[in-house]
């Protein structure tokens, strides 16, 4: 990082500021300030994704790259997303979010990133119509969730686990819809599911319901269709015409 840079200089403030304001109490108007810039944040996402629906979500790792096979399938997927007339959101980084936002932009649809500024920079991918980045995470993922009508998850660390299981506790309290939670990628996906099935719901910390919304599956195509089904139930149709990212009359 350049010091001698104004954005790197402003990114390294905010970066010891979240910092601060995470190590617990602070004094009232270092807190006042902070809570403004993250409702400044907020309303600055608010504005710029006001009207980019209808989305589909899709999360994956950062790190692995068109070498693995799983770049393919995001490719893939936001093609098919973007073919079956939605807007392809994610998370904005490169690597497989990379690879949806690009299958989205292959097939002439409507590509958004929602990128999160980190301590090592994760530069936004070059396939997005629109980027918006975040400082902090929890105003992020309510900005993938909030506009999206299913959630696609092709392999990934920390942050592609926090934003699946982030979805699927929205939709197990009801604070969102009953949406798709589709898991691309039987092999890297299914031990998980195994562990949700024999361990915590063995064990009563879930019900089976709970798992039976994660829909583990090996193909975009099968992906995409399960995102469509649960989508007429919500007004959004198939019909010729309809406009990549924007719903229908």
């Amino acid at each position: 990082m350049d010091p001698s840079s104004p954005h790197d200089g402003r990114r390294a403030r905010h970066e010891r500021a979240e910092r601060r304001y995470l190590r617990g109490p602070q004094s009232a108007p270092f807190e006042l300030v902070h809570a403004l810039r993250i409702f400044s944040e907020y309303l600055r996402g608010l504005r710029a994704l006001h009207r980019v629906g209808p989305c589909v979500t899709v999360f994956g790792s950062a790190r692995l790259g068109e070498s693995d096979p799983a770049y393919d399938l995001g490719r893939r997927t936001g093609e098919l997303l973007a073919r079956a007339g939605f807007t392809v959101m994610t998370g904005g980084g490169p690597g497989l979010m990379a690879a949806a936002n690009r299958g989205a932009r292959d097939a002439g649809g409507r590509s958004i990133g929602c990128n999160i500024v980190l301590p090592v920079a994760q530069p936004a991918n070059p396939y997005t119509d629109r980027v918006v980045s975040f400082q902090h995470f929890f105003v992020r993922k309510v900005m993938l969730v909030k506009y999206s009508f299913g959630f696609v998850a092709l392999p990934g660390g920390f942050g592609t686990f926090d934003e699946v299981f982030e979805a699927a506790t929205l939709i197990q309290t009801g604070k969102i819809s009953d949406f798709p939670i589709v898991l691309l990628g039987r092999e890297f996906w299914e031990p998980v599911a195994d562990l949700l099935r024999d361990g915590l719901v063995a064990r009563g910390t879930l019900e089976r319901a709970d798992v039976t919304r994660l829909h583990v599956v090996d193909t975009p195509e099968d992906a995409v269709a399960l995102v469509q089904q649960s989508s007429r139930r919500y007004g959004l149709r198939d019909e010729p015409g309809f406009i990549p990212g924007r719903p229908s009359a």
